[in-house]
């Protein structure tokens, strides 16, 4: 195999607990995806465990200069296809310091709509 591939393919979790945790959102534009990774202890599959994690909203167009912080809240986990081995991609929601959604997050309004009871009693046609 070439170097690149060895490379490419190469799993960690052999020798160590430690993963790769990319988190995802939605970006300024609301078309674009941003991400940050971190290194985590040990493998986690519950979102709920994750840490929150914050970043500068003002360089995404996503919070003023004066009060840039942004908060991600971890929604949902999957395997990372890309970094392989036990490494995640966690899909986030983006708030303000005080919890309140940003206006690129439609998730939390589409959550607050999607676990009302009247939605939740419904069937799904497919």
């Amino acid at each position: 195999m070439s170097l690149l591939s060895d490379l490419i393919n190469l799993n960690l979790s052999d020798v160590t607990e430690k993963v790769i945790a990319e988190y995802i959102w939605i970006g300024g534009s609301g078309l674009d995806l941003r991400s940050k990774a971190r290194t985590l202890n040990e493998p986690v599959t519950d979102p709920s465990k994750l840490p929150k994690w914050n970043y500068d909203g003002s360089s995404t167009g996503q919070a003023p200069g004066k009060d840039s912080e942004v908060i991600l809240y971890p929604q949902a986990i999957f395997r990372d296809p890309f970094r392989r081995g036990n490494n995640i991609l966690v899909i986030c929601d983006a708030y303000t310091p005080q919890g309140e959604p940003i206006p690129t997050n439609k998730r939390a309004n589409a959550a607050k709509i999607f676990s009302h009871p009247d939605v939740v009693k419904e069937e799904p046609w497919y």
